[in-house]
């Protein structure tokens, strides 16, 4: 139903939807009149999600669920033209998915887990930039938002593959978007620091573990999904109409600092002994193919 709402009549595709950022970007979608499909692998979450989305919108709101892994073409093209049927065309894409926290010295990170998450973090934003451009060209243009990461831009120590994933995400926005333009499809991304959501509970539970993060704030606290929620709405729509191939910080001025000294985190990830080996060079073998 068309009304007067800044978003209304578009519809967008947000793959990772059911969790923290995806469900706060879904509900700033929708409150904004955009017709809503999340994308995620297991029903009962994405059916949860739902009720909180259009608990934040409204009752008319349209917003549909899809099960499958978005990290599958095919998938992930049945997603898209399930995305576009209600507004008969499809104009907002956000690509969620992500991973990360592997917390270990660069000498004992094994192959599998680096390539997981190029994978992960950056062949899902690739299939999603181009299975979604010929949709959105089709409408006329639209926007494709990418979430990366402040370890893209700060030296994480210990998150050397996910600082690898994220700036590789970044360098495919830019070409993205200098490759799409002429359609009027628009690629940009948002880069959170760390966030208090459901897949990161765990560090919350200590304050000694995310002490290292605030200290870097200048802005005093940690994130929540909300506040990058916001950054994905407006990348989304036409208040960004003459942005694209960028990606912005929302990661409370932590670009300003430096990043986090993360050494008890990596410690307490392989232990003492392999740390301090690894800081001399010399590698353990158990704890490197381990997968410890």
């Amino acid at each position: 139903m068309k009304t007067d709402k800044p978003l209304s009549g578009m519809a967008a595709l947000i793959t990772g939807g059911a969790g923290g950022i995806g469900c706060a970007s879904a509900c700033e979608l929708a409150r904004d009149g955009a017709s809503v499909t999340i994308v995620g692998r297991t029903e009962a979450t994405l059916q949860s999600a739902v009720e909180k989305i259009r608990a934040v919108a409204s009752d008319e709101a349209t917003i549909q669920y899809y099960v499958g892994d978005a990290t599958d073409s095919e998938t992930l093209d049945k997603a898209l033209h399930y995305a576009a049927i209600p507004e008969g065309d499809l104009h907002i894409a956000v690509s969620v998915l992500g991973k990360g926290g592997e917390f270990k010295p660069l000498l004992l990170l094994d192959e599998e887990t680096f390539t997981e998450r190029l994978r992960v973090n950056v062949v899902s934003a690739f299939l999603l930039i181009r299975n979604a451009a010929p949709f959105i060209a089709k409408a006329g243009g639209g926007s494709i938002v990418c979430i990366s990461s402040d370890a893209a831009q700060l030296a994480f120590p210990y998150l050397s593959a996910y600082s690898t994933a994220k700036a590789g995400l970044e360098g495919l926005v830019r070409v993205a978007a200098l490759e799409l333009a002429k359609l009027q499809v628009r690629v940009n991304a948002v880069r959170p620091g760390l966030l208090r959501t459901e897949i990161t509970e765990y560090l919350f539970e200590d304050a000694a573990t995310v002490a290292p993060f605030l200290e870097q704030k200048p802005l005093g606290r940690l994130g929540s999904p909300q506040d990058i929620a916001a950054g994905v709405r407006f990348l989304a729509g036409p208040e960004s109409a003459w942005m694209t191939g960028q990606s912005f910080g929302m990661e409370g001025g932590n670009e300003l600092t430096r990043a986090p000294v993360l050494d008890d985190m990596a410690r307490k990830r392989v232990g003492d002994r392999a740390f301090e080996e690894a800081q001399l060079g010399r590698v353990d073998l158990e704890v490197r193919d381990g997968g410890q």
